[in-house]
């Protein structure tokens, strides 16, 4: 990846897509409050890349999605999140309404095959079934769009934003087509630093590994309950070191700073093979 010099007063942030992807909605959403410089989002193609942008200092932030209030969690992040040194300093929840793209002058019944990514699909499936077309997945909502203009593709429609059709002139045949339509996809966003301290509550994201013996996540929950600390979000992954063995990705309430939180924190480090702090920040949901 070609690293991007800009002046200081510009605030580069990538995400995962191609322009007019939900991602990018997103990424104006949360740093747009950033007044005094102005925004360049910068389109990556892989969650991958994003994390390697913003670990080499490519770019300033990056924002990623990590659950989807339909589909869940997007596992591929919670991966990267423990492979790379980076610190989640901030969350923003993003309305996520999908839409059914096509060339102009096409009719649902000209349609044959849709395409888009597998988690626009999965949050559409319903919608889709009842079309009776052909699923392909891809790697991006708004890719998918771009596709579709790119190459003149008949017969062929893309799940995406509102946004994605008009920057790629497609005509939209349906909105709102995800199944369920108070749909939102939790992003966070990714800093080479942790969040300063904020007033007001906070939240903070753990991942951790245990002793593979009875009761040893159990006793690492127990330390929250006995600190009153309320716990979010538990999530486990494979280890990718041993067969069936797990870490444990934890989110919540306080601050790494907050007397409780510290506490805890030095009595899990007891009763953890490992133990790695991903970020505390401004809690917003």
């Amino acid at each position: 990846m070609v690293v991007h010099q800009t002046a200081q007063s510009t605030l580069i942030v990538a995400f995962q897509g191609e322009r007019g992807a939900f991602s990018e909605e997103a990424v104006r959403t949360y740093f747009e409050k950033e007044a005094d410089k102005q925004l360049e989002p910068f389109p990556c193609r892989s969650f991958t890349d994003v994390f390697r942008a913003v670990a080499a200092g490519e770019v300033s932030y990056g924002l990623v999605p990590v659950e989807n209030s339909q589909a869940g969690s997007i596992n591929d992040v919670y991966d990267l999140l423990r492979q790379h040194d980076l610190f989640v300093i901030g969350e923003v929840s993003h309305p996520v309404n999908h839409c059914l793209l096509c060339l102009p002058g096409q009719q649902c019944s000209d349609i044959k095959r849709v395409i888009s990514h597998p988690q626009a699909l999965a949050q559409s499936d319903i919608y889709l079934r009842e079309l009776g077309v052909e699923l392909v997945a891809t790697y991006d909502t708004a890719g998918s769009a771009k596709m579709i203009r790119e190459e003149n593709l008949e017969g062929v429609a893309a799940v995406a934003g509102a946004g994605a059709a008009e920057l790629y002139q497609l005509e939209i045949l349906a909105r709102d087509i995800q199944t369920i339509k108070d749909n939102y996809t939790r992003f966070i966003a990714l800093g080479r630093e942790p969040a300063a301290r904020r007033e007001g509550l906070a939240k903070t994201m753990l991942v951790m590994a245990t002793a593979h013996q009875p009761g040893s996540l159990y006793q690492c929950l127990g330390i929250l309950a006995a600190h009153k600390i309320n716990l979010l979000k538990l999530e486990s992954r494979p280890s990718r070191q041993r067969a069936w063995e797990y870490v444990f990705y934890l989110d919540f309430e306080g601050h790494r700073e907050d007397a409780a939180v510290r506490t805890a924190l030095a009595d899990l480090a007891g009763h953890t093979t490992f133990c790695k702090v991903l970020g505390s920040f401004a809690r917003t949901m």
